[in-house]
């Protein structure tokens, strides 16, 4: 190797690491009373930039030192997985995204829905994108107060479903509005268990080839003993929702465990190719949407885009303190879990303060 080559490689690489513990003090001020921990990692399409870090407690009780190497209840960033899922299914061809969604889902769950809703008018496509018209079962106020009184009570998807229906009405008609909804995303992990004949970490895993991408922590809940003992505990409001049924959000609205490095890699697959066998599949998933009214979130399926620093990025945040982010612009991806909610911002603090480091 040529003395310039080595000068070059130099320069190239010594600035980034002197900002490791940059980093890492950044970390540091985000831990607070009321923000016992913060995992975080940072990712550049050409991997020039590589770095994890952890600060404060895994649990306030015990003081515990968070390490990089935990996982984390995702929540909703599980829908990332979800709608990728799906367009598997569909570059399989099991379905197409303007099939009827009661062609897919149970005879049972049809006709507890067809109690509220058009089912001969609800598409793939519009769950997807949340435009169904469903309204969220856990914006019910007997969800909570379940949750609340018995957080160990064990959910089942069609008991979220007949909740839905019984507690709330249609948002609108199907394909005129954005509403988010988990009640949407759940019946889409019932499509992914009825086509790969799997449960929904297994289904999820085989469409999307996640152990060839060796996300060996990334898992449903109660489906592997070494990520189970990994878990951190999350708080909500003060409360520690570590005994709380998985359950809960389980069914693909919510359910993946996780760390902010295997997140990371998987957006990196996601936005590389990696995971769809055809290049215009992601242009699908991708492909804006939009309605009369403006809708709340700029959402496509299983992402949206945000705005970070006067930058577009995609993005999905998941309900417990957990974001993940691309920014095409930088070709830089970063997760972060937040042990409880950070407040006040689309974007967790974290990324804009890490982007002003860089």
């Amino acid at each position: 190797m040529n003395r310039i080559l080595i000068v070059c490689l130099l320069i190239l690489y010594f600035p980034f690491q002197g900002k490791g513990q940059e980093f890492q003090d950044i970390l540091e001020s985000e831990v607070q009373e009321n923000m016992p921990g913060i995992l975080f990692t940072i990712l550049s399409e050409d991997g020039r930039i590589s770095w994890s870090g952890a600060a404060g407690v895994s649990e306030k009780g015990s003081g515990e030192q968070l390490k990089v190497k935990q996982t984390f209840r995702i929540a909703s960033v599980t829908k990332t997985f979800v709608a990728a899922s799906i367009l598997r299914l569909m570059e399989m061809d099991s379905l197409q995204l303007e099939d009827l969604l009661s062609e897919h889902i149970s005879p049972e769950h049809n006709k507890i829905l067809s109690e509220d809703y058009s089912m001969d008018q609800i598409t793939i496509r519009q769950v997807l994108r949340h435009s169904a018209g469903f309204f969220d079962h856990t914006h019910a106020p007997e969800f909570f107060d379940t949750i609340l009184s018995n957080p160990k009570h064990e959910w089942t998807r069609t008991e979220q479903l007949q909740l839905g229906v019984e507690k709330g009405d249609p948002i609108g008609s199907p394909g005129d509005q954005f509403s988010y909804s988990d009640t949407g995303y759940i019946l889409l992990g019932e499509i992914i268990e009825k086509y790969t004949q799997k449960d929904l970490d297994e289904g999820i895993k085989y469409l999307l080839r996640l152990e060839d991408l060796g996300l060996s922590r990334t898992d449903f809940e109660r489906k592997d003993p070494v990520t189970d003992s990994l878990r951190i505990h999350q708080y909500f409001q003060g409360m520690d929702t570590y005994g709380f049924s998985p359950t809960l959000d389980y069914y693909g609205g919510g359910g993946l465990l996780s760390t902010t490095n295997e997140l990371v890699y998987f957006f990196k697959a996601l936005f590389q190719n990696q995971i769809f066998e055809k290049p215009e599949t992601l242009g699908i998933m991708l492909e804006p949407a939009s309605y009369e009214t403006k809708a709340s979130m700029d959402y496509q399926m299983g992402m949206y885009r945000v705005q970070i620093k006067g930058m577009m990025a995609y993005t999905h945040t998941g309900f417990w303190g957990t974001q993940v982010l691309y920014i095409p612009e930088r070709k830089l991806f970063m997760a972060a879990n937040y042990s409880s909610v950070w407040r006040g911002s689309a974007v967790a603090p974290v990324f804009s303060k890490v982007l002003e480091a860089l």
